[in-house]
């Protein structure tokens, strides 16, 4: 099973939008890493992002290149300070999944995966960018396949 997580593209500030939207440099980045994913051959039963609206835009996004099989859906648990453990223990089964949300979730996700313990930093996410998981099913443990950072394209 691979486990995708990405931080939501870059988004307007609050002060221009309360609901802070992806601004066009954030779209342009998302659309460039998805054209990205799409040569690995990435195939998710569901893109599931926080009720956001940057989150949403970007799922929105992905889903246009990789064509999730159940399509995208909102999901409660993925906020920036949520408490990673309720999502940490549903993260199971054969499916591949992609979670859109926020930081510092993702970090925190990442990090409890890994290692067990969430406040060490495995890995620093950018705005847009993919962090690929993948579960060795016989030991149940979770290892980094690959990642792609906005910055590297």
């Amino acid at each position: 099973m691979s486990l995708y997580l990405v931080q939501h593209g870059k988004s307007l500030p609050k002060e221009i939008d309360p609901d802070s939207p992806l601004s066009e440099e954030g779209k342009a980045t998302v659309h460039r890493i998805a054209q990205m994913a799409t040569g690995y051959h990435i195939h998710v039963s569901q893109i599931i992002h926080s009720g956001k609206t940057r989150a949403r835009q970007t799922a929105e996004i992905i889903s246009m290149y990789i064509k999730p099989e159940s399509g995208i859906r909102e999901s409660t648990g993925l906020n920036p300070n949520d408490d990673i453990h309720p999502i940490a223990s549903t993260i199971k089964g054969r499916e591949n999944i992609m979670l859109v949300g926020h930081l510092p979730f993702m970090e925190r996700l990442v990090s409890y995966l890994i290692t067990g313990l969430d406040e060490h930093t495995v890995v620093k996410f950018q705005n847009g960018g993919i962090v690929c998981l993948h579960q060795d099913t016989e030991k149940g443990t979770w290892f980094i396949k690959w990642m792609a950072m906005p910055e590297m394209i």
